[in-house]
């Protein structure tokens, strides 16, 4: 007879999976809202999933905060997203405390877009054999991104999936909750000609076009991640793993200062996008209404080296480069002249820097991109 079998001979051991369990917990804790998340019905239990609980609850009594206000007409905001083949960068780098960063940012960038705030945060990861080390680097990046964000971190799941992905390779993927009060709702609609669009400066990279940076990086140019990069002020590894910035703290206080300065009878703010994959002229189109155009000036921003650095490497043409890339744009706000002075003071008095890139226009929808 051969010998009985179990779980850990079959790639997952209970015992340490337990351990990377208990591990996190306090990583999650450290964000929660004490006056909305729910404490588990078994508090005492220790190990497994958590204490007890099989899901995490939000209260959403309409009487106290949610959030930093109360809401007369609260409407839910949810998304989804993950941090994509930057993934490979940090496994090259045997670097995994930041890529958390980039996943809440994914999601809490894009929620805010809507004039919500984030409140709940949830993750997947996904990786061949339980690796607590791995685990616990992964959701303390994942726990700092959502301090930064002012969300709480209040469960996931981790996916031990032998023989599905390779040795060392891992997946993650996060699921963003927040709410907005549906009279303020953020949606482009009230986009006007003559409005400004203003850039907000991006990190670097953030978590799109990775696919091509790799191939320009690694596979045309052949360079390792620890080769030191004068113009880049670091090593390779170092300027492609940089964390994208989350921006939901500026956002938030814009918007309301907007409101103090301005009221709400007419939006100040009309547009907010956040510059992922597809660049400004992808990310700002979906934002305008029909009949109007985002007309931007190249030149009118800071390009951070690193791109003008992998544009080189590459030899990537410029509509490519606008395709792809955040180009150092990673955030837009369109509003209405009479508050672009305000909006960029306070934007730079939260340490974000910001430019005046361009104008709406009437004309067929879309973004184009002027100048050299």
């Amino acid at each position: 007879m051969t010998k009985p079998l179990t779980y850990a001979d079959a790639g997952l051991d209970l015992e340490k999976y337990a351990e990377t369990m208990s591990g996190i917990q306090p990583m999650l804790e450290r964000t929660q809202d004490k006056a909305r998340v729910l404490p588990p019905p078994f508090p005492g239990r220790k190990g497994g999933k958590g204490a007890g609980g099989f899901a995490s609850l939000f209260d959403l009594d309409p009487h106290a905060l949610l959030g930093r206000r109360k809401y007369q007409h609260p409407v839910l905001v949810s998304c989804t997203d993950g941090v994509g083949s930057k993934l490979k960068i940090a496994r090259m780098m045997g670097k995994f405390d930041t890529v958390g960063i980039d996943l809440v940012a994914m999601s809490v960038n894009d929620l805010i877009c809507t004039g919500g705030e984030p409140l709940l945060f949830l993750d997947y990861l996904a990786m061949p054999t339980d690796d607590p080390t791995l685990t616990q680097a992964l959701v303390k990046g994942i726990s700092d991104g959502c301090l930064e964000a002012q969300c709480s971190l209040v469960g996931g799941e981790t996916a031990i999936l032998p023989d599905f992905y390779a040795m060392g390779d891992f997946d993650m993927a996060g699921f963003c909750t927040g709410v907005v009060e549906k009279e303020r709702i953020i949606d482009g609609r009230t986009i006007q000609t003559g409005d400004v669009v203003i850039g907000l400066a991006s990190s670097g990279v953030h978590s799109n076009g990775y696919s091509l940076v790799r191939k320009i990086v690694f596979d045309t140019a052949q360079l390792d991640v620890s080769l030191p990069v004068p113009e880049l002020g670091g090593t390779v590894g170092e300027a492609l793993l940089e964390p994208t910035r989350i921006y939901v703290k500026p956002i938030r206080h814009i918007l309301e200062k907007a409101a103090e300065s301005f009221g709400t009878s007419e939006p100040m703010i009309r547009g907010l996008a956040n510059i992922t994959g597809g660049g400004l002229i992808d990310n700002v189109a979906r934002i305008l209404p029909e009949g109007k155009r985002a007309v931007l000036n190249r030149g009118s921003w800071s390009v951070p080296a690193v791109f003008r650095w992998m544009q080189w490497l590459g030899n990537v043409a410029q509509a490519e480069m606008d395709r792809v890339f955040n180009g150092g744009i990673g955030f837009v706000v369109v509003c209405a002249p009479a508050a672009e002075s305000m909006i960029r003071e306070q934007l730079h008095s939260q340490g974000i820097a910001c430019w005046d890139i361009g104008r709406i226009q009437d004309g067929p929808t879309g973004v184009e991109i002027v100048g050299n």
